[in-house]
């Protein structure tokens, strides 16, 4: 199966965004258009809200957990099938959805819903990995995929509670359908396969063993999950600190939340240079140390009186800075050893920053007050910090194990990181 010279990922990256991003929004928008019906869901069901909680649990575990099946699967038989299969399980799950009247149905849905997300979400990704690990539009996709994500979450129940008012609760999951059923479409006709060729004896699955113990791929998914925990955290405390710390109206929360998502998407621009001056490492550096700046700049803030605009909304554009100087690297990094598993590096890349954010971020908003900075001060200085521990220790050991040569594995890795 080896690369098409004139398929779309090579011809225009306009039209190869256009291609790939859908099935990274619609990863999210599957969890995140849902959220402003779920209190209501528990009468409409005729179930406890228990129950309905499940609906939300079972998508994120299966988004998180389904990747360790597809990748291997995308590793083997390739990433256009695995695509396709999933954008046609997203669509059909989401039109039945729209029409469930049972609770444990509902739930079933909502597993296959997650685990239709899962295989088209390890298939892009691979397919990124596929395309673009040795070209510099590499470093556009992952930071663009990477504003996505953190910017759905924001957009992502306003509609569904427009949507949910106006046509119902069950529109919502009609419009999942639709988009995926369109994007299946669009990808049928113009996704080729990327998945490079491999000797007939190679067994992806084997590769689990090869990938958790590389010390670039524990680095570089510790620093995906600093960037993307931060924004989980801020995107998880902000309401209790805003509206009801600072009393900002509803609609001047939404305001001051879209400025830290144009931060990202305006640092997104510029990734590529940023990438191409500072190389992964040094990228990925730098992205640790705005996080840790941005944690110093809510402490002065939280120190100097209550919280406002000024004192944990504009650290947060520092922190967003950060985030995406991260993800413009952090999948290149974690997974460019990998390229005969792609989807497996890929998926592990993924179920390892799930974890940790799930883990590490849900204890800081817990244990730490929810209404105060502190949980994202905590967040952003832990894992910032240990990031920057594993990168020093990568290049002492990458220096260590070449001593011969002129240059180490980070310079060939990136020719710049040293600036």
């Amino acid at each position: 199966m080896s690369r098409s010279p004139s398929s779309v990922f090579h011809r225009s990256l306009f039209a190869a965004l256009l291609l790939m991003s859908p099935f990274d929004l619609l990863a999210s928008m599957g969890m995140d258009v849902y959220l402003p019906v779920v209190p209501e869901m528990p009468r409409i069901l005729g179930t406890t809200p228990s129950i309905v909680q499940l609906t939300l649990s079972m998508y994120m575990i299966l988004l998180g957990a389904g990747q360790l099946v597809f990748g291997p699967i995308s590793d083997a038989i390739g990433r256009r099938p695995v695509l396709l299969g999933g954008a046609a399980m997203f669509a059909v799950a989401s039109f039945l959805l729209a029409g469930a009247a049972s609770a444990y149905a509902f739930v079933g849905l909502r597993v296959l819903q997650g685990a239709g997300a899962a295989a088209a979400l390890v298939a892009t990704f691979a397919t990124v990995r596929d395309v673009y690990a040795e070209r510099p539009e590499g470093t556009v996709i992952y930071a663009l995929f990477g504003a996505m994500l953190s910017f759905v979450p924001a957009l992502g129940p306003v509609l569904g509670a427009v949507m949910a008012e106006h046509l119902g609760w069950r529109s919502i999951f009609v419009l999942l359908g639709v988009l995926a059923t369109a994007a299946a479409l669009h990808a049928l006709a113009k996704w080729h396969e990327t998945k490079p060729m491999q000797p007939r004896e190679a067994r992806p699955h084997m590769a689990f063993g090869a990938i958790l113990r590389d010390r670039h791929f524990w680095t570089y998914s510790l620093g995906f999950s600093a960037a993307m925990g931060s924004f989980f955290v801020f995107f998880s405390t902000a309401p209790r600190i805003l509206i009801e710390r600072a009393s900002f109206s509803q609609l001047a929360f939404s305001l001051a939340f879209a400025t830290v998502a144009l931060v990202l998407i305006a640092t997104t621009r510029f990734a590529k240079c940023f990438v191409g001056r500072w190389g992964h490492a040094g990228s990925l550096r730098r992205g640790m140390g705005m996080l840790l700046l941005g944690a110093a700049l809510l402490i002065v803030g939280h120190l100097a009186g209550p919280p406002s605009f000024w004192t944990f909304v504009t650290p947060m554009w520092v922190i967003a800075v950060g985030i995406v100087l991260a993800c413009s690297v952090t999948a290149n990094g974690a997974l460019q050893a990998f390229g005969h598993a792609a989807g497996t590096a890929t998926a592990l890349y993924y179920c390892v920053e799930s974890l940790l954010v799930g883990l590490v971020g849900t204890a800081a908003i817990v244990l730490l007050p929810g209404d105060t900075a502190w949980p994202l001060v905590a967040y952003a200085s832990l894992m910032g910090a240990l990031t920057m521990f594993f990168l020093g220790s990568l290049s002492r050991h990458d220096r260590a194990r070449l001593p011969e040569q002129s240059k180490t594995i980070e310079d060939v890795r990136e020719p710049s990181a040293s600036r």
